[in-house]
């Protein structure tokens, strides 16, 4: 069975048919090849409806929760993205089919650099990779258009609210270490307004403003 076939199954099967919409996530969907995310021993299992681990604690996850995910951001051609949690650099992909630039920030060093050497080797030239703390964001590029943390928080971490361009929007996972939600932010002039979506399970989002 080619990857190519896998592909257009997992999105029409496991995103499409669950709700996933919009035309330009479907899209990036298809086009970002989710088995150049995973190691040599996962190849078979790629596009299965799961997250599947990349080492260190850490799990590229579940497509359809990156559809939703992505969904949710409603993001534009002219965005600047800042994505916490590099993990496999997948996410991050997916965000570059759609936005002008992404800003990516990883903790752990060694998939940091997994991850800026696959997305350069795949010809992914609008995403910059960070090795640092993503709970404290990233002031050099900021503000940010739309920001996606891809593990677990107790609380939106406040550097993050202020890096959040004005009218823009962040999608995050919160709750306790076993349970969450994902959280809409929205930042308005004198107001943060928060939306509560569907429950999910990420890996603790760990730093200075989390765990």
């Amino acid at each position: 069975m080619s990857y190519n076939y896998q592909r257009e199954s997992m999105v029409e099967k496991q995103i499409k048919m669950r709700g996933i919409t919009d035309e330009k996530v479907l899209k990036a969907m298809k086009e970002v090849q989710r088995h150049k995310f995973v190691g040599e021993s996962l190849l078979n299992v790629a596009y299965q409806d799961s997250p599947l681990p990349i080492g260190y604690g850490q799990t590229i996850s579940q497509p359809y929760i990156v559809a939703v995910m992505t969904e949710l951001l409603d993001i534009k051609d002219d965005h600047k993205v800042l994505e916490i949690g590099t993990g496999s650099g997948y996410q991050a992909a997916i965000l570059s089919k759609l936005a002008m630039s992404v800003i990516t920030v990883e903790r752990i060093p060694e998939l940091f650099q997994q991850a800026k050497e696959r997305l350069q080797n795949l010809g992914y030239n609008n995403i910059i990779v960070i090795n640092g703390d993503g709970t404290i964001g990233y002031k050099k590029y900021a503000p940010y258009d739309r920001i996606v943390v891809t593990a677990a928080a107790p609380e939106v971490p406040k550097s993050l609210i202020e890096q959040l361009a004005l009218h823009g929007k962040m999608v995050i996972p919160i709750g306790n270490r076993s349970t969450q939600w994902l959280e809409i932010i929205k930042k308005e002039k004198d107001t943060i307004q928060r939306e509560k979506r569907e429950g999910v399970r990420f890996v603790p989002l760990l730093g200075k403003e989390a765990w």
